[in-house]
């Protein structure tokens, strides 16, 4: 039983008035998206520029299995740190404020992996990378789902995962040309990795221009400033009686939890403690894929396919091609169906795709002519399914599905499960398929399955309806665990 007392929340009670077609507005949502978003294509190039590199970083500091797999493991336990303070920052000082922050972060963790002199150096600065990389994973996507309006909330929050797809591909593609022009050169992997100080830069100026999210000025006391900002996002009928639905939902709450801390709620109320286990879940079993896999390991994997080494720099440019191709398919369509039921078709389809990888390369040839690209379809089958529908699907519920004043916190949670199980296979992999071979696939399809039961019994829907509504939903729903 909840050790808290509780009344029937007040959210959703002012009905919200269209939008309209005042395309000011969606300009400035748009531009807010893309400028935020440059946390992702940090994201996703400080990621995936390892895919490539890594060769030569390898061969330059003469490193054995277990320090090569080191450089990928300690940025994500960096991430899974970064992630878990991230939220709790973000609560305390700002969405805006942390992604501030966290440009300069990047831009220090990028810069000094380009000039580190030493191998330990090295691994200090993918450190620091990995922080801003975990912090921005649960910043950004809730920074974009506070100031979207709840019908583009799909679409705005998913950008995110279409830059982080984005920054991958860049580095798949600027991997491939300066390997394949400079693959001499002793210290070409420098050349590689210096991009990201480019956005890193671009992020903090942009960020100086854009608005705090309404929903945390409310939620800290700011009530003019949060309907000023609004206003500039909203018609204002719409944001008047937005504002107005925030603040009574806040204050309804904080007369209920004034007396209690994040976690003596999340203690007492089985809604929440329910909620964060769905989504641990969600962030486990996305990672749990083996997408990253093949976004930090893709070259090598392709070279085990029977690829050389430059023929794998430029075929896995495709992969991050179809991680953009699916990404742009998938962001009209997440407003328009259920996201539970785009998630049960994409396990499904990766099941699929994963049985196909693993089969095929166990039972063909090693020296067939038509193993090496049944392998490179079906990998890139894979990656399709997943940025289709788990990639921008699981940051999606994420970024909806954890109250207002708990949001940073619960992320931080979720968030620090899924850069844990992404860090536990992206150090596992290499043995993993120095053991198994393509039967690592099967061992991936196993686990799809898994997904698709935990999918089918404890996801709830949250399409089309506001943050607030949802918040109400789910106490109702959950009231027990």
């Amino acid at each position: 039983m909840s050790h808290i007392p509780t009344t029937k929340t007040v959210a959703n009670s002012l009905a919200l008035p269209p939008l309209g077609d005042d395309r000011r507005f969606n300009r400035r949502v748009g531009t807010i998206a893309i400028i935020a978003t440059f946390g992702g294509l940090l994201f996703g190039y400080d990621t995936g520029v390892l895919n490539g590199a890594l060769d030569f970083i390898v061969g330059y500091f003469h490193l054995n299995s277990v320090q090569e797999g080191l450089i990928t493991f300690l940025l994500l336990a960096g991430a899974a740190v970064g992630a878990l303070v991230g939220g709790r920052v973000a609560d305390r000082i700002g969405r805006k404020r942390t992604v501030l922050f966290l440009a300069i972060l990047f831009f220090i963790g990028a810069a000094g992996s380009v000039i580190s002199p030493s191998y330990l150096t090295f691994l200090v600065f993918r450190v620091v990378l990995g922080l801003a990389v975990g912090a921005a994973s649960v910043t950004v996507p809730v920074y974009l789902g506070e100031v979207a309006p709840f019908e583009k909330r799909g679409g705005i929050v998913s950008r995110n995962e279409l830059m982080i797809v984005g920054g991958q591909f860049l580095a798949f593609l600027f991997n491939a040309i300066i390997g394949n022009v400079w693959g001499e050169s002793h210290e070409v992997w420098r050349v590689m990795l210096s991009i990201a100080v480019i956005p890193a830069i671009l992020l903090f100026f942009g960020m100086l221009r854009l608005p705090e999210s309404p929903r945390w000025l409310l939620s800290h006391g700011r009530s003019e400033d949060a309907l000023a900002v609004l206003m500039t996002l909203r018609p204002e009928d719409r944001a008047l009686a937005e504002h107005a639905e925030i603040a009574q939902l806040l204050e309804a709450e904080r007369r209920l939890t004034e007396n209690y801390s994040a976690w003596d709620e999340i203690k007492s109320e089985p809604w929440i403690r329910r909620l964060i286990m769905i989504g641990m879940g969600i962030g486990a079993f996305q990672q749990l894929t083996g997408i990253n896999s093949m976004e930090y390991y893709g070259t090598q994997v392709l070279q085990e396919a029977g690829f050389t080494r430059n023929s794998a720099l430029i075929f896995n440019v495709l992969i991050g091609v179809i991680s953009i191709i699916a990404m742009l398919i998938a962001l009209p369509l997440l407003n328009r169906f259920n996201r539970r039921g785009m998630m049960l078709f994409g396990f499904t389809g990766i099941l699929i795709a994963h049985l196909l990888v693993g089969l095929s390369g166990i039972l063909l040839p090693s020296g067939s002519p038509v193993r090496g690209w049944l392998l490179l379809v079906f990998i890139l089958l894979f990656v399709g399914l997943m940025q289709g529908t788990l990639g921008p699907l699981a940051w999606l519920m994420l970024s909806e599905i954890f109250p207002l004043r708990l949001r940073g916190v619960a992320m931080g949670f979720t968030v620090l499960v899924l850069w844990g199980a992404n860090a536990i296979i992206s150090f596992a992999f290499p043995s993993l398929v120095a053991s198994l071979g393509f039967g690592t696939f099967l061992v991936f399809a196993f686990i799809a399955g898994l997904a698709l039961l935990f999918i089918g019994v404890a996801v709830p829907e949250t399409k089309g309806r506001s943050l607030e509504s949802l918040e109400a939903h789910f106490k109702k729903q959950y009231a027990t665990f």
